[in-house]
Protein backbone atom coordinates (compact mmCIF):
# COMPACT_ATOMS: atom_id res chain seq x y z
CA UNK A 1 0.00 0.00 0.00
CA UNK A 2 2.89 2.35 0.74
CA UNK A 3 4.41 1.67 -2.68
CA UNK A 4 1.02 2.26 -4.30
CA UNK A 5 1.00 5.73 -2.72
CA UNK A 6 4.54 6.48 -3.93
CA UNK A 7 5.99 5.96 -0.45
CA UNK A 8 8.43 3.53 1.14
CA UNK A 9 8.04 1.62 4.40
CA UNK A 10 11.37 0.43 5.77
CA UNK A 11 12.02 -2.63 7.92
CA UNK A 12 12.86 -0.22 10.75
CA UNK A 13 9.32 1.21 10.68
CA UNK A 14 10.06 4.47 8.84
CA UNK A 15 7.47 5.66 6.33
CA UNK A 16 9.25 7.75 3.68
CA UNK A 17 8.02 10.12 0.99
CA UNK A 18 10.58 11.58 -1.45
CA UNK A 19 13.31 10.25 0.83
CA UNK A 20 12.05 12.16 3.89
CA UNK A 21 10.63 10.46 6.98
CA UNK A 22 6.89 11.15 7.27
CA UNK A 23 6.24 8.98 10.33
CA UNK A 24 8.02 6.41 12.43
CA UNK A 25 6.21 3.30 13.60
CA UNK A 26 7.11 0.31 15.70
CA UNK A 27 8.84 -2.19 13.39
CA UNK A 28 7.31 -5.59 12.78
CA UNK A 29 8.17 -8.33 15.24
CA UNK A 30 8.71 -11.82 13.83
CA UNK A 31 7.59 -10.44 10.45
CA UNK A 32 4.18 -9.44 11.84
CA UNK A 33 2.61 -6.08 12.66
CA UNK A 34 0.24 -5.49 15.54
CA UNK A 35 -3.28 -4.48 14.44
CA UNK A 36 -2.98 -0.98 15.88
CA UNK A 37 0.32 -0.34 14.05
CA UNK A 38 -1.04 -1.71 10.80
CA UNK A 39 -4.07 0.58 10.86
CA UNK A 40 -1.95 3.59 11.90
CA UNK A 41 0.28 3.04 8.88
CA UNK A 42 -2.73 2.72 6.58
CA UNK A 43 -4.18 5.96 7.94
CA UNK A 44 -0.92 7.81 7.31
CA UNK A 45 -0.68 6.46 3.76
CA UNK A 46 -4.30 7.44 3.04
CA UNK A 47 -3.73 10.95 4.36
CA UNK A 48 -0.64 11.35 2.18
CA UNK A 49 -2.42 10.15 -1.00
CA UNK A 50 -5.68 12.01 -0.28
CA UNK A 51 -7.87 9.88 -2.56
CA UNK A 52 -8.96 6.48 -1.27
CA UNK A 53 -10.34 5.13 -4.55
CA UNK A 54 -7.25 6.13 -6.52
CA UNK A 55 -5.09 4.52 -3.84
CA UNK A 56 -7.15 1.31 -3.99
CA UNK A 57 -6.75 1.21 -7.75
CA UNK A 58 -2.98 1.68 -7.53
CA UNK A 59 -2.75 -0.97 -4.82
CA UNK A 60 -4.84 -3.50 -6.78
CA UNK A 61 -2.66 -2.92 -9.83
CA UNK A 62 0.54 -3.44 -7.88
CA UNK A 63 -0.24 -6.32 -5.53
CA UNK A 64 0.55 -9.73 -7.05
CA UNK A 65 -0.09 -13.33 -6.12
CA UNK A 66 3.71 -13.70 -6.02
CA UNK A 67 3.71 -11.53 -2.88
CA UNK A 68 2.05 -14.47 -1.08
CA UNK A 69 5.11 -16.70 -1.51
CA UNK A 70 4.38 -20.42 -1.77
CA UNK A 71 0.65 -19.76 -1.43
CA UNK A 72 0.83 -17.43 -4.41
CA UNK A 73 2.51 -20.13 -6.48
CA UNK A 74 -0.18 -22.64 -5.47
CA UNK A 75 -2.88 -20.14 -6.46
CA UNK A 76 -1.36 -19.38 -9.87
CA UNK A 77 -0.67 -23.00 -10.83
CA UNK A 78 -4.01 -24.47 -9.72
CA UNK A 79 -5.83 -25.81 -12.80
CA UNK A 80 -8.99 -23.69 -12.41
CA UNK A 81 -10.15 -20.52 -10.71
CA UNK A 82 -12.26 -22.63 -8.35
CA UNK A 83 -9.19 -24.54 -7.16
CA UNK A 84 -7.23 -21.30 -6.78
CA UNK A 85 -9.93 -19.87 -4.51
CA UNK A 86 -10.14 -23.12 -2.56
CA UNK A 87 -6.43 -22.75 -1.78
CA UNK A 88 -7.03 -19.16 -0.69
CA UNK A 89 -9.87 -20.33 1.54
CA UNK A 90 -7.84 -23.05 3.22
CA UNK A 91 -4.35 -21.58 3.49
CA UNK A 92 -4.73 -17.81 3.83
CA UNK A 93 -4.19 -18.07 7.60
CA UNK A 94 -0.54 -18.71 6.76
CA UNK A 95 -0.42 -15.08 5.56
CA UNK A 96 -2.42 -13.33 8.27
CA UNK A 97 -4.59 -14.14 11.26
CA UNK A 98 -6.71 -10.98 10.90
CA UNK A 99 -8.91 -12.13 8.00
CA UNK A 100 -10.17 -15.21 6.21
CA UNK A 101 -11.65 -15.81 2.77
CA UNK A 102 -14.60 -18.15 2.36
CA UNK A 103 -15.82 -19.62 -0.94
CA UNK A 104 -19.59 -20.09 -0.96
CA UNK A 105 -20.73 -22.15 -3.95
CA UNK A 106 -24.13 -23.24 -2.65
CA UNK A 107 -26.12 -20.92 -4.91
CA UNK A 108 -26.05 -18.74 -7.99
CA UNK A 109 -24.12 -16.48 -7.85
CA UNK A 110 -21.20 -17.98 -5.98
CA UNK A 111 -19.30 -15.74 -3.57
CA UNK A 112 -15.73 -15.19 -2.49
CA UNK A 113 -16.46 -13.75 0.95
CA UNK A 114 -13.96 -11.70 2.94
CA UNK A 115 -14.38 -12.01 6.71
CA UNK A 116 -12.22 -9.74 8.89
CA UNK A 117 -11.02 -11.14 12.21
CA UNK A 118 -9.74 -7.80 13.52
CA UNK A 119 -11.21 -5.76 16.32
CA UNK A 120 -13.24 -2.79 15.13
CA UNK A 121 -11.21 0.08 13.73
CA UNK A 122 -12.20 3.18 11.77
CA UNK A 123 -9.85 2.14 8.93
CA UNK A 124 -11.36 -1.34 8.63
CA UNK A 125 -13.69 -0.30 5.78
CA UNK A 126 -10.75 0.86 3.67
CA UNK A 127 -8.80 -2.32 4.48
CA UNK A 128 -11.77 -4.46 3.41
CA UNK A 129 -12.09 -2.56 0.13
CA UNK A 130 -8.39 -3.01 -0.53
CA UNK A 131 -8.55 -6.75 0.17
CA UNK A 132 -11.32 -7.35 -2.36
CA UNK A 133 -9.85 -4.92 -4.92
CA UNK A 134 -6.53 -6.78 -4.80
CA UNK A 135 -8.15 -10.19 -5.16
CA UNK A 136 -10.50 -9.02 -7.91
CA UNK A 137 -7.58 -7.76 -9.99
CA UNK A 138 -5.59 -10.95 -9.41
CA UNK A 139 -8.54 -13.18 -10.31
CA UNK A 140 -8.59 -11.46 -13.70
CA UNK A 141 -4.85 -12.02 -14.03
CA UNK A 142 -5.31 -15.73 -13.30
CA UNK A 143 -7.86 -16.53 -16.00
CA UNK A 144 -7.85 -13.57 -18.40
CA UNK A 145 -10.59 -11.51 -20.00
CA UNK A 146 -13.26 -14.24 -19.94
CA UNK A 147 -13.87 -13.63 -16.24
CA UNK A 148 -16.77 -11.34 -15.37
CA UNK A 149 -18.07 -10.46 -11.92
CA UNK A 150 -21.80 -10.19 -11.23
CA UNK A 151 -21.25 -7.62 -8.52
CA UNK A 152 -19.15 -6.72 -5.48
CA UNK A 153 -20.76 -5.94 -2.12
CA UNK A 154 -19.66 -4.29 1.13
CA UNK A 155 -21.32 -4.14 4.50
CA UNK A 156 -20.39 -0.52 5.14
CA UNK A 157 -21.85 2.57 3.51
CA UNK A 158 -20.27 4.14 0.44
CA UNK A 159 -17.52 6.64 1.27
CA UNK A 160 -17.04 8.11 -2.23
CA UNK A 161 -18.68 8.30 -5.65
CA UNK A 162 -20.31 4.86 -6.30
CA UNK A 163 -19.43 5.13 -9.99
CA UNK A 164 -15.74 5.22 -9.14
CA UNK A 165 -16.07 1.92 -7.25
CA UNK A 166 -17.87 0.40 -10.23
CA UNK A 167 -14.95 1.48 -12.44
CA UNK A 168 -12.48 0.08 -9.91
CA UNK A 169 -14.06 -3.40 -9.90
CA UNK A 170 -15.46 -3.42 -13.43
CA UNK A 171 -18.93 -4.35 -12.20
CA UNK A 172 -21.79 -2.99 -10.06
CA UNK A 173 -20.81 -2.38 -6.42
CA UNK A 174 -23.41 -2.33 -3.63
CA UNK A 175 -23.02 -0.99 -0.09
CA UNK A 176 -24.92 -1.70 3.12
CA UNK A 177 -24.99 -5.39 2.21
CA UNK A 178 -24.84 -8.41 4.53
CA UNK A 179 -21.35 -9.43 3.37
CA UNK A 180 -18.06 -8.20 1.91
CA UNK A 181 -17.84 -10.34 -1.20
CA UNK A 182 -17.17 -10.80 -4.90
CA UNK A 183 -20.07 -12.49 -6.72
CA UNK A 184 -19.57 -14.60 -9.86
CA UNK A 185 -21.72 -16.99 -11.83
CA UNK A 186 -20.78 -20.58 -10.87
CA UNK A 187 -19.50 -21.51 -14.34
CA UNK A 188 -16.86 -18.78 -14.05
CA UNK A 189 -15.18 -20.80 -11.32
CA UNK A 190 -14.40 -23.52 -13.86
CA UNK A 191 -12.37 -21.22 -16.11
CA UNK A 192 -8.84 -22.53 -16.63
CA UNK A 193 -5.95 -20.62 -15.12
CA UNK A 194 -3.46 -19.36 -17.71
CA UNK A 195 -0.52 -20.76 -15.70
CA UNK A 196 -2.33 -23.84 -14.44
CA UNK A 197 -0.04 -26.81 -13.80
CA UNK A 198 -1.56 -29.55 -11.67
CA UNK A 199 1.78 -31.21 -10.86
CA UNK A 200 3.38 -27.99 -9.62
CA UNK A 201 0.24 -26.99 -7.74
CA UNK A 202 0.02 -30.35 -5.97
CA UNK A 203 3.69 -30.16 -5.00
CA UNK A 204 3.45 -26.73 -3.40
CA UNK A 205 0.08 -27.60 -1.83
CA UNK A 206 1.76 -30.49 0.00
CA UNK A 207 4.22 -27.94 1.40
CA UNK A 208 1.37 -25.64 2.43
CA UNK A 209 -0.41 -28.51 4.13
CA UNK A 210 2.64 -29.18 6.28
CA UNK A 211 2.89 -25.49 7.19
CA UNK A 212 -0.81 -25.37 7.94
CA UNK A 213 -0.58 -28.35 10.27
CA UNK A 214 2.26 -26.67 12.15
CA UNK A 215 0.21 -23.49 12.47
CA UNK A 216 -2.72 -25.37 13.94
CA UNK A 217 -0.46 -26.99 16.51
CA UNK A 218 1.05 -23.67 17.63
CA UNK A 219 -2.12 -21.59 17.93
CA UNK A 220 -4.44 -22.04 20.88
CA UNK A 221 -8.05 -22.89 20.16
CA UNK A 222 -9.15 -19.89 22.23
CA UNK A 223 -7.19 -17.46 20.01
CA UNK A 224 -8.58 -19.05 16.86
CA UNK A 225 -12.08 -18.69 18.25
CA UNK A 226 -11.60 -15.05 19.21
CA UNK A 227 -10.51 -14.15 15.67
CA UNK A 228 -13.46 -16.08 14.25
CA UNK A 229 -16.04 -14.68 16.68
CA UNK A 230 -15.18 -10.96 16.68
CA UNK A 231 -16.70 -9.93 13.32
CA UNK A 232 -19.90 -11.96 13.93
CA UNK A 233 -20.89 -10.49 17.29
CA UNK A 234 -23.14 -7.79 15.83
CA UNK A 235 -25.43 -10.59 14.61
CA UNK A 236 -26.00 -11.76 18.20
CA UNK A 237 -24.28 -14.28 20.42
CA UNK A 238 -22.87 -17.14 18.34
CA UNK A 239 -23.94 -20.69 18.99
CA UNK A 240 -21.23 -23.15 19.94
CA UNK A 241 -22.68 -25.85 17.68
CA UNK A 242 -22.50 -23.60 14.60
CA UNK A 243 -18.96 -22.44 15.39
CA UNK A 244 -17.79 -26.01 15.99
CA UNK A 245 -19.31 -27.13 12.69
CA UNK A 246 -17.57 -24.29 10.82
CA UNK A 247 -14.27 -25.37 12.39
CA UNK A 248 -14.75 -28.99 11.35
CA UNK A 249 -15.39 -30.51 14.79
CA UNK A 250 -18.28 -31.56 16.98
CA UNK A 251 -19.65 -29.33 19.72
CA UNK A 252 -18.49 -31.87 22.29
CA UNK A 253 -14.92 -31.79 20.89
CA UNK A 254 -14.95 -28.00 20.99
CA UNK A 255 -15.91 -28.02 24.68
CA UNK A 256 -13.31 -30.70 25.49
CA UNK A 257 -10.46 -28.85 23.75
CA UNK A 258 -11.36 -25.58 25.44
CA UNK A 259 -11.49 -27.34 28.80
CA UNK A 260 -7.89 -28.46 28.25
CA UNK A 261 -7.02 -24.74 28.01
CA UNK A 262 -8.96 -24.07 31.21
CA UNK A 263 -11.76 -22.23 29.42
CA UNK A 264 -15.42 -22.52 28.50
CA UNK A 265 -17.00 -21.36 25.27
CA UNK A 266 -18.67 -18.54 27.19
CA UNK A 267 -15.26 -17.44 28.50
CA UNK A 268 -13.95 -17.08 24.95
CA UNK A 269 -17.07 -15.22 23.77
CA UNK A 270 -16.57 -12.83 26.70
CA UNK A 271 -12.94 -12.24 25.73
CA UNK A 272 -13.96 -11.44 22.15
CA UNK A 273 -16.70 -9.10 23.37
CA UNK A 274 -14.39 -7.37 25.83
CA UNK A 275 -11.61 -6.82 23.30
CA UNK A 276 -14.00 -5.47 20.67
CA UNK A 277 -15.81 -3.21 23.16
CA UNK A 278 -12.56 -1.73 24.48
CA UNK A 279 -11.31 -1.10 20.94
CA UNK A 280 -14.50 0.70 19.93
CA UNK A 281 -14.62 2.78 23.11
CA UNK A 282 -10.97 3.72 22.66
CA UNK A 283 -10.84 4.34 18.91
CA UNK A 284 -14.32 5.43 17.81
CA UNK A 285 -17.06 7.85 18.80
CA UNK A 286 -19.99 5.45 18.45
CA UNK A 287 -22.45 5.58 21.31
CA UNK A 288 -22.30 3.10 24.17
CA UNK A 289 -25.66 1.74 23.02
CA UNK A 290 -24.14 1.03 19.61
CA UNK A 291 -21.10 -0.61 21.20
CA UNK A 292 -23.48 -2.84 23.15
CA UNK A 293 -25.30 -3.87 19.98
CA UNK A 294 -22.11 -4.45 17.98
CA UNK A 295 -20.72 -6.73 20.68
CA UNK A 296 -23.81 -8.94 20.79
CA UNK A 297 -25.91 -7.43 23.58
CA UNK A 298 -29.59 -6.60 23.18
CA UNK A 299 -29.64 -4.25 26.19
CA UNK A 300 -27.18 -1.49 27.06
CA UNK A 301 -27.62 -2.16 30.78
CA UNK A 302 -26.60 -5.81 30.36
CA UNK A 303 -23.55 -4.76 28.36
CA UNK A 304 -22.55 -2.17 30.98
CA UNK A 305 -22.67 -4.75 33.78
CA UNK A 306 -20.63 -7.22 31.74
CA UNK A 307 -18.07 -4.55 30.79
CA UNK A 308 -17.60 -3.53 34.41
CA UNK A 309 -17.05 -7.18 35.29
CA UNK A 310 -14.42 -7.53 32.54
CA UNK A 311 -12.54 -4.27 32.99
CA UNK A 312 -13.46 -3.02 36.47
CA UNK A 313 -14.93 0.21 35.07
CA UNK A 314 -18.19 1.32 33.51
CA UNK A 315 -17.96 1.90 29.72
CA UNK A 316 -18.33 5.69 30.03
CA UNK A 317 -15.61 5.90 32.68
CA UNK A 318 -13.29 3.73 30.57
CA UNK A 319 -13.83 5.98 27.54
CA UNK A 320 -13.15 9.15 29.53
CA UNK A 321 -9.92 7.80 31.01
CA UNK A 322 -8.45 6.51 27.75
CA UNK A 323 -9.28 9.84 26.11
CA UNK A 324 -7.28 11.80 28.73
Amino acid sequence: MAHAAGMTLTAEGELLADGAVVRRFRPARNDKLEDVDYFDILDCIREFRGDDVALLDAYAEQVQADHLGVLGLAIKTAPTLRESLQRVERYYRLVTDTAVYRLDVKGDPAFLIFEPRSAHNATLEFRNEGALAGFARNMHRLVGSDLAFEFVSFRHTCRSDPARYADLFGCPVSFGSDRDAIAVRPHMLDLSNRLGDAAVSDFVTDHLEAEFGSLDKDASLANKLIHRLTPTLSNGLPQAAAIARDMGMSERTLYRRLAKEGLTFRDVVGRAQSALAQEMLRESDVSIAEVAFLTGFSEQSTFSRAFKRWVGQAPAQFRREVAD
